[in-house]
């Protein structure tokens, strides 16, 4: 079929896919050595949509069930795809006129007024309670987790994202924290519990805001940790410590000029900022139509050409950048298999559609990381060069001095969802953070 041969064509240089079109006929593509992958398209209007928008298309397909895979899964065909691909070598047939307009469209779909920015946050993150459950880990941190080694559990992961961040901030004892997207809560309590900080979270989702502060509560700390459905924008006061982990993603590239702005209003002139969020390797760009969608409506991933004018322009200083460019993916194949595991479950709280989508939305993300050039920056900032000691020493002095809190006790799940452990945290709404 015509509109696939010129798709495909071009797209697989290494390894094989193996077409099979509406007829039923096979069409081989790329140089017939591993990796393997057959896929099978249903109806023509699939085919040519393929063509004119794959980015759009092939999520819509997979999740319709008019795109298929015979002797193959969704995995081996997204692995071969996208890493053919690349970072920055292949641009889809209509890419030159696509990508153009989706520059100038993002500046409309990324606008994120207060109101807006709610709508999107509770799109996502006040879905089922027990959905989170189902895949994250028992804090519920739902960012990029540190991964020192393979076979780290997401637990670990997770933990050792916390003690990372926490060794950048240089905490002491009763600072004033902020924490913008503070998600279920986790990461708030974990710095209040080891530097006996005051703490205030910032979140726009009624799940995570009633969750986090339910934890505060439940800790005992209420009295210094308290979570507010607030936007960024209507913050006052000075902080010793600002941390945003997994937000500035949401905040749209209109918008960066005034977060930076408002991060360095809001820090003490001797204090410490740390943001942590998805980036791209290569020039500016715009977020994939489907994951916009379905999944973060008025996200985007930045280059940081365009992260670092509006960070010099709130007269702040890059005190250290890393990146952490695997890690993600690390952090959302363990997601996957959690997902996989009770997929039975979250079937049955919304259908097989939605789980389809999950499962498409997890391994293009994935994938994304592994061969397609996201990667996940961290930027330290203060408002002068001096604020942090000028070699990264302390990092590693704090993560091996650190006292761990305890971490949650009631919470793995069996896989089919039938410990009593599962069930009285899916009642209870018990989780966290990011």
């Amino acid at each position: 079929m015509v509109a696939l041969d010129f798709l495909f064509s071009k797209l697989i240089r290494k390894g094989t896919l193996t077409v099979i079109d509406p007829k039923g006929q096979r069409m081989v593509f790329g140089d017939g050595n591993a990796p393997k992958a057959t896929l099978r398209i249903h109806d023509r209007m699939t085919a040519w949509r393929l063509m004119l928008n794959p980015e759009m298309e092939s999520g819509e397909a997979y999740m319709d069930g008019r795109m298929t895979f015979d002797g193959s899964t969704l995995e081996e065909a997204i692995d071969l795809i996208f890493a053919n691909l690349g970072t920055f070598n292949f641009r889809f047939p209509f890419s030159p006129i696509i990508n153009p307009l989706g520059r100038l469209w993002r500046r409309i779909v990324q606008f994120n007024p207060t109101g807006r920015s709610r709508r999107n946050v509770k799109h996502h993150y006040d879905l089922s309670d027990t959905l989170y459950d189902l895949f994250l880990d028992t804090d519920r941190q739902y960012s990029c987790a540190y991964c020192r080694s393979p076979e780290d559990t997401i637990e670990q992961a997770q933990a050792q994202k916390k003690r990372h961040i926490a060794a950048k901030l240089l905490l002491k004892p009763g600072q004033k924290i902020l924490d913008i997207g503070s998600g279920w809560g986790g990461l708030g309590l974990y710095l209040a519990e080891i530097a006996k900080a005051d703490v205030t979270g910032l979140t726009l989702s009624d799940n995570q805001h009633e969750v986090s502060n339910k934890r505060a509560r439940t800790s005992g700390v209420s009295d210094r940790v308290r979570f507010k459905i607030s936007d960024y924008r209507h913050e006052t006061g000075k902080y010793d410590r600002i941390v945003s982990v997994g937000m500035f993603e949401h905040v749209g590239v209109n918008h960066f000029n005034t977060y930076f702005s408002k991060v360095s209003e809001l820090l003490a002139d001797d204090g410490v900022a740390l943001i942590h969020a998805i980036g791209r390797s290569d020039l500016p760009g715009h977020t994939n139509p489907w994951i916009n969608r379905y999944i973060f409506p008025g996200g985007y991933a930045p280059s940081l050409s365009e992260v670092i004018p509006a960070i010099e322009k709130a007269h702040l200083c890059i005190t250290d950048i890393e990146i952490l460019r695997v890690h993600y993916a690390e952090t959302l194949k363990r997601w996957r298999e959690r997902f996989n595991e009770n997929r039975e479950i979250i079937r049955g709280i919304y259908d097989e559609r939605f789980c389809r989508m999950w499962e498409f939305y997890l391994l293009t993300s994935e994938y994304s990381f592994r061969h397609s050039g996201q990667m996940v920056f961290q930027i330290q900032l203060a408002k002068s060069v001096d604020r942090v000691p000028i070699t990264r020493d302390y990092i590693t002095e704090f993560e091996k001095g650190v006292v761990e809190p305890a971490l949650p006790r009631n919470k793995r799940r069996a896989p089919n969802g039938q410990s009593h452990a599962y069930r009285d945290n899916a009642e209870s709404g018990a989780a966290s953070s990011h």
